[in-house]
């Protein structure tokens, strides 16, 4: 059998310190039929021309202006042929073996569009990495959190999470994704310009028949925050919108009416509590985005895919995550998911 056309394609904004840092280890992979693609997205900073100088036999994909991770990577996508595509952030590091475990199991079942490997955290080695840590999951009320990452508490790694397993959604920082699933979900949402486009589709792929999966025997290391950093009121403003619209895009319509009103009152107590806190932008982060969902909101209800949104899906816990990590202090997903499998 041929061996699956792999392409790394890593999008590229103002990021020539972290090329230069993070590209030699990619370029040491060791899988067989692989092309390594930066698409640089509008950068003003000299990553070009250290491409063209350092690493001249890499492809570049030049994007003449900043079009965000979704329309930037759609645009990239579309001039790149392979069997699979990683969609890998410039702040990762990988070890030479990382596509391998993946591709074996995305082979072994068609039915697996999408899958991650475990993201460790660049500065602290042995714990997982917040986007993404072992596989991505989402509670009853839509907000996303992870084997290995409640809401801000990441755990060491202890190799509790050992098994390759069912998602709800597999981080944007090293995404794996087979080209046909990708192309006919139309990939990503470019509406959402940055943060949670990989949730949304990954959610259009389950919504389609498709399996996530998580693939701990292939890892990387994330530093993370390198083109928004935590605590910056863009990053939180796409968050909230984002997180929200991907709510009236995919949950079924009888769902949907019960819990957007009750996410628009725990979201206004966040902003309150940022408010009161001594961070004003964080409020008017939450704000913006409540306004540019509602202002939206008939383009959303067209984006509504015509598949069964009463489709049982991977990777959902069925209470809230809020209530268990602020309420009964609980830290860890072992301690919060009983069992490997909840559903919608």
């Amino acid at each position: 059998m041929p061996v699956p056309r792999v392409a790394v394609v890593i999008l590229n904004w103002n990021g020539k310190n972290l090329l230069e840092k993070f590209l030699p280890s990619v370029l040491n992979s060791t899988y067989q039929n692989l092309e390594v693609v930066v698409a640089d997205n509008g950068s003003t900073d000299q990553s070009v021309q250290l491409l063209e100088t350092s690493f001249p036999t890499i492809k570049r994909i030049i994007i003449a202006t900043n079009k965000g991770y979704a329309a930037g990577y759609n645009e990239a996508l579309q001039q790149v042929q392979a069997d699979y595509y990683v969609l890998l952030n410039s702040d990762v590091e990988v070890s030479p073996s990382w596509i391998e475990p993946v591709i074996d199991l995305m082979e072994k079942d068609l039915s697996i569009a999408a899958c991650q490997p475990k993201i460790m955290a660049y500065n602290h080695r042995s714990s997982f990495e917040y986007a993404g840590a072992c596989g991505g999951w989402i509670d009853w009320f839509g907000y996303p959190f992870a084997k290995g990452r409640i809401l801000d508490y990441c755990e060491q790694d202890t190799n509790q999470y050992a098994k390759p397993t069912p998602i709800f959604w597999a981080s944007g920082a090293s995404l794996f994704v087979r080209a046909k699933d990708f192309h006919d979900c139309n990939g990503l949402d470019a509406d959402f310009f940055a943060h949670q486009e990989e949730i949304d589709l990954c959610w259009r792929l389950q919504l389609r028949g498709k399996k996530i999966f998580s693939c701990p025997s292939s890892v990387v290391w994330h530093v993370g925050g390198s083109t928004l950093p935590t605590g910056n009121s863009q990053k939180t403003f796409l968050n909230y919108r984002n997180n929200l619209s991907m709510l009236v895009k995919n949950l079924p319509i009888g769902k949907l009416l019960l819990v957007l009103p009750i996410r628009f009152l725990l979201d206004a107590l966040a902003a309150y509590k940022g408010l009161f806190s001594g961070d004003p932008g964080y409020w008017w982060a939450v704000a913006r985005a409540h306004f540019a969902v509602m202002g939206r909101m008939p383009n959303l209800i067209r984006k509504r895919t015509q598949q069964n949104h009463n489709k049982p899906l991977a990777g959902v816990y069925s209470g809230s995550i809020l209530w268990q990590y602020y309420f009964k202090k609980k830290r860890k997903f072992s301690e919060i998911v009983a069992k490997e499998s909840c559903y919608f």
